[in-house]
């Protein structure tokens, strides 16, 4: 079974693969946050939306690694993923704030 969180250099290397076809890069902040800054290719779906939406727009199958500010929010959700039987829900360790400082200086940090 995966770890619970990825780091932001895991993620690079699966964006920049094979792998990147069969992740899904799930913002689980609000639209002014993703409006500030986001992974490009990333699907916004808000803390609050993803349990009335989860079931009916992922697919349980899918590499889903969660993104936030800082990894807290997208921990809870990669914890209720994985208790929803999404099995390789993960979560992104520092959240896009990790992204920015380690791997892609262009997104903006707040």
């Amino acid at each position: 079974m995966l770890d619970y969180e990825i780091t932001a250099s895991q993620l690079a290397a699966i964006i920049a693969g094979p792998e990147r076809e069969r992740t899904v890069l799930l913002d689980v902040r609000e639209p002014g946050e993703f409006a500030i800054a986001r992974i490009e290719g990333s699907t916004l779906m808000p803390m609050g939306d993803v349990p009335s939406r989860a079931n009916h727009e992922l697919d349980p199958d899918a590499h889903i690694v969660t993104i936030c500010h800082h990894g807290v929010r997208s921990m809870n959700v990669a914890v209720w993923l994985r208790n929803q039987g999404f099995e390789q829900a993960q979560s992104l360790r520092g959240g896009i704030d990790a992204w920015a400082a380690s791997v892609d200086p262009s997104v903006a940090r707040y």
